[in-house]
């Protein structure tokens, strides 16, 4: 799960009333020269995204005189609120940014429009395999994926690893060797190592490892019972446990997982975060690149080809009820699965924090200087984006209670027995509440 993923946080209901005022744009329409209208809603993200998706509007506006693309930004905290609210009034936005983990929900509630059809069929054909299942739903799609940023990675200090003594073109392979350099690195005022520490990070920002030491998540594939206290799972939490009480992480973070400010500010020698770091640290805390080197997050047992880190995203969806579908669906094509270099342009722009799910912008970056000069890309593409699993549809309340018990645990508040014994009766309780049963859905 990304940072992008709680900042659609819930607003006053005056807000709600606003948002519904302000949607009577949207839909398919006609402007005044007779260029069918197709309203696009994006989600306001990091400045620069605003700024590249406006340049491809208007040269794809400019390209033809058939479409207008009618470009929105919401910002992120009021935008679940506005569009629901558009919805229920009838007036959704014709194409809207959609992440990976509302697809499956939004496609069988008939929010989504089915893409195949819309679509070529070298498109999808295009989608590297292990991105294809995130948009597709019992076989059909309903998204378009736009990138992928992968929760965890491993970021580290190779001025300080040298000076402890360690190699740092040999990056720990394992989580006993992780929990080994931690405990080295910690000196002073600066400690090892900084990971999720509360459980509502700890809950989307372990899925990578719970991957990793089990194969499968705490809950059954068809949601209908809960599986937390299968003996894999005990391993994360002494995994989190053992970084904790050996007091090799900050035991009162400032900030939470997915801001890299502890690493820029040399408070830790190592950082677990997503790939969105790379970004920030670039921006923020430039003087840090020339001594950051970056790995994936060491395995369970060292299999480098098991995953670490789960994938989450952005797509763009197509309105289920939009009178201008192939029409939107033309734009997406255009932005998203056209020509290569356009999304080239994109994970440019990003400072390469974000990757691409198409094997064609692989090809186009890869004759980039840009692209082939950066400390960070080839790594993160090829041995943390290739091994990376879909982030999980089932509800946030699944995660949470297992965040919950990896806290308690790691903090001393329960034991690991217990602690997943806990974990295991709350996601049972919540599949029988939300009658989760069998509502799994199936790629």
């Amino acid at each position: 799960m990304t940072r992008t993923k709680f900042t659609a946080a819930l607003t006053a209901v005056v807000l709600a009333a606003a948002a519904l005022a302000g949607c009577g744009d949207s839909g398919g329409g006609a402007s005044s020269d007779g260029k069918a209208v197709v309203t696009f809603w994006q989600q306001k993200f990091e400045d620069y995204q605003q700024a590249w998706f406006k340049k491809y509007v208007d040269q794809y506006n400019a390209s033809q005189s058939k479409v207008k693309i009618d470009y929105q930004v919401v910002p992120a905290d009021t935008w679940q609120q506005k569009l629901k609210a558009a919805q229920a009034a009838g007036k959704a936005p014709d194409v809207a940014t959609t992440s990976y983990g509302n697809i499956a929900a939004g496609a069988a509630q008939g929010q989504f429009s089915e893409l195949d059809g819309l679509l070529p069929a070298e498109a999808w054909s295009d989608i590297k395999d292990n991105v294809k299942s995130f948009v597709t739903i019992n076989g059909k799609h309903y998204a378009y994926p736009m990138l992928v940023e992968p929760s965890t990675v491993l970021y580290y200090r190779t001025d300080l690893v040298k000076a402890a003594g360690l190699d740092p073109a040999s990056p720990p392979k394992t989580w006993a060797d992780l929990v080994t350099w931690a405990t080295k690195l910690t000196s002073g005022n600066v400690k090892g190592m900084t990971i999720a520490s509360t459980a509502a990070d700890i809950a989307w920002s372990s899925w990578g490892l719970q991957y990793n030491a089990c194969g499968y998540l705490p809950i059954a594939d068809d949601w209908s019972k809960a599986r937390a206290t299968d003996p894999c799972f005990a391993k994360v939490a002494e995994f989190y446990k053992s970084l904790f009480q050996g007091n090799t992480m900050p035991r009162q973070p400032k900030v939470g997982y997915p801001d890299a400010q502890p690493y820029g500010q040399g408070e830790v020698a190592m950082m677990a975060n997503g790939s969105w770091a790379v970004g920030q640290l670039k921006a923020d805390y430039a003087a840090m690149i020339p001594k950051t080197a970056v790995a994936p997050f060491p395995s369970l047992d060292g299999d480098p080809s098991k995953p670490t880190a789960t994938l989450g995203g952005w797509t763009l969806t197509v309105d289920g009820k939009t009178k201008v579908k192939q029409q939107a669906a033309d734009f997406i094509k255009y932005l998203l699965a056209g020509d290569p270099a356009i999304m080239a342009d994109f994970f440019k722009t990003s400072g390469f924090s974000k990757y691409t799910v198409r094997t064609s912008v692989d090809t186009a970056l890869a004759g980039t200087p840009e692209a082939t000069s950066d400390p960070f890309m080839k790594i993160i593409s090829e041995q943390v984006v290739a091994h990376g699993k879909q982030e999980p549809a089932y509800p946030f309340d699944i995660a949470l209670a297992f965040g919950t018990a990896v806290e308690a645990s790691m903090k001393n508040t329960a034991d690991v027995p217990k602690a997943m014994k806990t974990a295991d009766d709350a996601i049972n309780d919540v599949i029988q509440k939300q009658q989760l049963k069998g509502t799994a859905p199936k790629s």
